[in-house]
């Protein structure tokens, strides 16, 4: 009989999205539920510790995914006592955070092995990783030295990652759940999505920019303030500038299940960010057919090489583009079926499954 493996993740922002709180925010917490999901469907134990949200000792269960209270003392001390309990063979980290190295510690004390999955792309870069705490930037280092299994988006984290850290480190591709219904482009409204927080890195004023010079196209714009890698009072200028322009249909932060739907009835996606991972809203749209526009972001050339949409940083012709685009939904369409296609091939759940259970069943240290 095969031994049943035991997992187990840290993080409240999973058990939002497991309910369904249309408050649910980020995509490394998307992420996390997806994949903790998943290994659940296919007879894993997976507990998710949870510190504010449930009271310590309290469980819940959803979808065979084990939501564990683990109280609001202090972090490292209720991260102890939570692995002493539950014994797991795996502890999974998502994003960089200077707390890990701490935690890595903890971890092989309780004899737990630990996964460092890469978010951002500059996850991979200590120095420049940490917006909380940037100084503390060796201690998050030493937890990428003593984790025992590193997993990143793309191949192009592989490359940017020391060398002294590829032998443990394997490429995962992020799940993109299959969409529910798509809509035939000749049906859709003529708009371009917007979706992420306001977040400078995110560069939401280059859709204000872009809808300033696109005036016969229409923008809707969906997400909430954040204070996370960006100055005071960001968030609030940026509200106002997309508020002021007359062709952005504004919606603010929206449940997770409203963006999705924003995204899955529009003519195209557009991403202005500066730097991601490997962005849930571009699965997203690629699920429900919709091709992306992106003035920078191309996690392993996939919108170049497969032709998913377009990557262009001139604003001018990204406006041309758009143009084009929304008068073409023939062209629309073509690109859609590319992008489901590719979604069912890299970013399905067998195909995250069979490059997950290849990473920790390799030998280790």
């Amino acid at each position: 009989m095969r031994q049943v493996m035991k997992i187990v993740f840290a993080c409240d922002g999973i058990y939002a999205y497991g309910r369904q709180d249309p408050s649910a925010l980020g995509g490394a917490e998307l992420q996390q539920w997806l994949i903790a999901r998943f290994l659940a469907s296919k007879g894993w134990s997976v507990k998710v510790g949870v510190r504010r949200a449930l009271k310590a000792g309290e469980r819940k269960t959803i979808q065979n995914v084990d939501f564990v209270g683990i109280g609001q003392g202090h972090v490292l001390a209720d991260w102890r006592r939570f692995l002493l309990s539950e014994r797991p063979a795996w502890w999974y980290w998502r994003c960089a955070d200077h707390l890990w190295g701490a935690a890595v510690e903890i971890a092989r004390v309780a004899r737990v092995q630990t996964i460092f999955a890469a978010g951002l792309d500059r996850d991979l870069t200590p120095r420049q990783a940490l917006h909380r705490h940037p100084r503390w930037w060796p201690l998050y280092a030493w937890g990428l030295e003593r984790s025992h299994r590193i997993l990143l988006q793309h191949r192009g984290q592989l490359e940017e990652l020391p060398r002294r850290w590829q032998a443990k480190a394997y490429v995962v591709p992020n799940i993109a759940p299959p969409a529910s219904s798509v809509k035939a482009h000749l049906e859709r409204s003529n708009y371009v999505a917007w979706v992420a927080t306001l977040r400078q890195f995110k560069r939401p004023e280059l859709l204000v920019e872009i809808a300033r010079r696109s005036p016969g196209v229409r923008f809707v714009a969906c997400g909430g303030p954040s204070s996370f890698m960006s100055p005071p009072g960001y968030a609030e200028s940026i509200t106002a500038a997309l508020r002021a322009q007359p062709n952005i249909e504004f919606r603010g932060n929206v449940s997770p299940h409203e963006a999705s739907e924003v995204i899955a009835n529009a003519a195209l996606f557009l991403s202005t960010s500066d730097v991601e991972g490997y962005p849930n809203t571009f699965l997203q749209a690629w699920s429900c057919g919709t091709p992306v526009i992106s003035l920078k972001v191309d996690p392993d050339r996939a919108i170049t090489q497969q032709s998913l949409g377009t990557v262009e940083p001139d604003i001018d012709r990204v406006v041309k583009r758009i143009r084009d685009l929304v008068k073409s939904p023939a062209e629309r369409e073509e690109t859609g079926n590319r992008a489901r296609e590719y979604i069912a091939k890299v970013h399905s759940d067998d195909a995250f499954g069979m490059l997950f259970e290849r990473a920790i069943r390799e030998p280790g240290e």
